[in-house]
């Protein structure tokens, strides 16, 4: 308990995640410039890792292709670290994701990061589009696990002792286990690997995941101990009435999930409360209970929370803003709150 006490946010790594979102009036294009900038100051304002997770058949997500986005992000920055948040291993072979991630590192050493989550990323249409023998219940993830982590490790044998990942085999590549329940938290601490839950749109699972995973470790050849990063919506601005204006992009966001609406980002709206119902707006402040929305006080107050309530090691943003400036503006306060500059 002591050590957790002394915890502190200057002592957190802190990262991205980017969904790349499609604005209303915007396109795929102005959205992967939109992130190649942020990606830039990001790097400059001292985050650990960008990520990008995978997406399919939604209008307002351009992150489909992550392999692709994750190399044009790391060929226009040069220290900070890329990656997914996650690939959707269901969706592909094996051998494909270890030849794309083997090939990224190869391009760019030390900089590549592999996250993994079990979920398909989409509709079950568009998943039997993906990939036709496609299992809806993720129960062969732990083997479609090993066999991806077989195919970057020389000596083992892989399929019929005859193929190999290349670019791939041999390549030391970070595998994170992503998760939105005890699954893969369990799992990510039986074999030894670094854990990161999406609190972002399950924050009720968190606690209880995160407490899963710690007494789940098994040391391995990965990690001596338990490494988790929790990634949560932070909406920052010079004021916490600019930033719950901001937010309502965040929770029009969520709104059309409910409605099965899905479309481009919206603009910021002055009263959120008049386009949704009293059903629909508890569901909203369930989903987004942990979120942290505010200035500058009130988001080193709620973070300082949020590292208390989850012990985390790394944090991770996600910050749904319609306004590309201001979306700026939020992840550099986060970064100069870290950092003991505010």
């Amino acid at each position: 308990m002591a050590n957790q006490e002394q915890k502190k946010l200057s002592d957190l790594s802190y990262s991205v995640l980017d969904l790349v979102p499609v604005l209303k009036g915007g396109s795929a294009g102005d959205s992967i410039k939109n992130t190649v900038d942020i990606a830039r100051h990001a790097e400059k304002w001292g985050y650990k890792r960008y990520w990008m997770a995978e997406h399919h058949n939604n209008p307002g997500i351009a992150s489909s292709a992550t392999p692709v986005l994750i190399g044009h992000v790391a060929a226009h920055t040069s220290t900070i670290r890329v990656g997914s948040g996650g690939v959707m291993l269901p969706n592909h072979s094996s051998l494909v994701v270890a030849e794309q991630f083997g090939t990224l590192e190869s391009m760019f050493p030390g900089r590549i990061d592999l996250g993994l989550g079990r979920a398909p990323g989409t509709d079950q249409l568009t998943a039997k589009a993906l990939r036709r023998d496609y299992r809806g219940d993720g129960q062969d993830f732990p083997e479609q696990l090993a066999e991806l982590r077989a195919y970057f490790q020389p000596g083992n044998q892989v399929e019929k002792m005859s193929v190999n990942a290349i670019p791939g085999l041999g390549l030391q590549i970070p595998i994170w286990l992503l998760g939105s329940s005890g699954f893969s938290a369990q799992l990510a601490g039986l074999l030894g690997l670094p854990f990161s839950f999406a609190s972002h749109f399950s924050p009720e699972n968190t606690l209880p995941a995160l407490s899963l995973y710690r007494s789940s470790f098994q040391a391995s050849d990965t990690l001596e101990k338990p490494y988790s990063m929790v990634c949560v919506n932070v909406i920052a601005a010079d004021s916490d009435a600019e930033a719950h204006k901001l937010a309502s992009t965040l929770k029009q966001y969520h709104l059309n999930i409910i409605r099965n609406t899905r479309g481009p980002l919206e603009p910021p709206v002055d009263s959120f409360d008049s386009i949704c119902n009293a059903y629909e707006k508890a569901y909203l402040d369930q989903k987004l209970a942990k979120s942290i929305i505010g200035g500058h006080a009130t988001v080193r107050t709620q973070l300082e929370r949020f590292l208390a309530d989850t012990q985390a090691d790394e944090i991770m943003i996600n910050s749904q803003i319609f306004v590309h400036q201001a979306r700026l503006r939020s992840f550099e306060i986060v970064a100069d709150i870290l950092n003991d500059r505010l």
